[in-house]
């Protein structure tokens, strides 16, 4: 149902300007728009209960009287106040603008560096807990952490209001928060009231009451601003958690299904001193099936020493070569820290993606002659078709780690700054 305003006109007796009353039973002040007296509307003469001597006015974003339609709801703007906090001697101040629905009472919008929230007062009383050793509310089975407890006064104020304003009056104010909402408790002599407000962005302010120009860029980090999409670790960490278990099941798969064939396994010696040449090509073997992997691995009895391998696996019929070299070296001994070692005596390398065919392996070993004393070394060289590999998988479950860390570390710096605005201030 839309708002229906019963707009009486008076004059003001400070200035003789007009004023204009909605009447509705609760509007106990009334602020004149020209010369900002405070008056009694509850007298049919508008008796004067405060001038205002400052010289600045506040313009505010919401202009008096605007009417929009707030989540499905009419309400009209009829009241606006200035309210400032001072910290550490440096003051703070957000705008509070006053909301009207003839059926569904008042509401309220407030805006601070561009960050905007929509409040409604409660009359139940938060349940007093805590975190940490901190103060914290819960209401309605959800928990507001302790966020910052300030005197807030009153500097500036226009239009209606359904409670006894003042410019420089003062009250005890407690944030406590669990974003996107915001719990708020404004404790006066005798008096306590609490609201629930919930953080909206500028944009949709401004479509409420269809205003065209954009709203305020926000700065910084508020209270109960809800964390950015990009900084929600829990989420990411969550699709991390079912896609490494989809990865894992991939890789199980695929090493359920790899043929790992042993096509073809020779042992052989070989001595820098022997003369003649060292290079020779195996016996051809064959590679079936589809285009897969296939491991080479070099299994030597290298003690103290070293020995570099030059091979091909090459096709038979067209002649394809896949060139590799490996060195393999394993050395040991102790010390006066103990028994150490360093290398390994066998090597292993993938060729990735070999057609079927018939194939054979040139292999060429070498050795430092100085180094062996005499001996050389027995080495076997092992083929096998269709090797999982997992090293995929590594790589992809590192990858996947990327989003959930990031989104970790921005969570991290966004509530850092959030809570730098707080009583908590440098604390964890």
């Amino acid at each position: 149902m839309a708002v229906t305003a019963q707009v009486k006109s008076l004059t003001c007796p400070n200035c003789g300007g007009g004023v204009e009353v909605r009447g509705y039973a609760r509007t106990l002040n009334v602020v004149c728009i020209n010369c900002l007296t405070i008056l009694d509307a509850s007298t049919p003469e508008l008796v004067i209960l405060q001038k205002f001597e400052a010289q600045e006015r506040t313009q505010p974003l919401l202009p008096l009287g605007y009417r929009g339609k707030v989540r499905g709801e009419d309400f009209e703007v009829i009241g606006f106040q200035v309210r400032r906090i001072v910290v550490d001697e440096q003051p703070y101040e957000w705008h509070e603008y006053l909301l009207v629905n003839p059926f569904k009472g008042f509401r309220y919008v407030t805006q601070y560096d561009g960050h905007w929230n929509y409040i409604q007062t409660i009359s139940a009383v938060p349940e007093n807990t805590s975190v940490g050793g901190r103060p914290a509310k819960r209401y309605e089975g959800v928990l507001y952490r302790h966020f910052q407890t300030a005197f807030a006064s009153t500097v500036f104020v226009m239009g209606e209001f359904p409670w006894q304003v003042r410019v420089g009056e003062q009250v005890q104010v407690q944030d406590y928060i669990a974003p996107p909402k915001m719990l708020s408790l404004e404790l006066t002599e005798g008096e306590a009231n609490w609201s629930l407000g919930e953080y909206v962005e500028g944009r949709e302010v401004y479509q409420w009451f269809q205003i065209k120009e954009p709203p305020p860029r926000p700065e910084g980090v508020y209270a109960n601003q809800p964390a950015p999409k990009t900084t929600n670790a829990g989420s990411r960490w969550k699709t991390w958690l079912l896609l490494n278990v989809i990865l894992f099941g991939m890789m199980m798969a695929f090493f359920m299904t790899a043929r790992q064939e042993k096509v073809f396994d020779r042992s052989y010696s070989f001595s820098p001193l022997t003369k003649g040449e060292a290079s020779f090509v195996t016996e051809p073997f064959e590679l079936k099936g589809r285009t897969s992997n296939v491991e080479v691995s070099v299994k030597t009895d290298l003690a103290n020493n070293s020995a570099f391998f030059n091979m091909a696996l090459i096709n038979q019929d067209t002649g394809q070569a896949y060139d590799f070299g490996r060195e393999v070296s394993y050395y040991s001994g102790s010390d006066s820290d103990g028994s150490w070692s360093e290398g390994k005596a066998s090597d292993t390398v993938t060729i990735p993606s070999v057609p079927s065919g018939k194939y054979y392996m040139r292999v060429e070993p070498e050795m430092e002659a100085s180094s062996v004393g005499g001996h050389g070394v027995n080495y076997a060289i092992q083929v096998r078709r269709d090797v999982p590999v997992n090293l995929f998988f590594w790589l992809a479950a590192i990858v996947l780690l990327i989003p959930p860390v990031l989104g970790s570390f921005r969570g991290s710096g966004f509530e850092r700054r959030r809570w730098q605005e707080s009583d908590y201030a440098g604390g964890s």
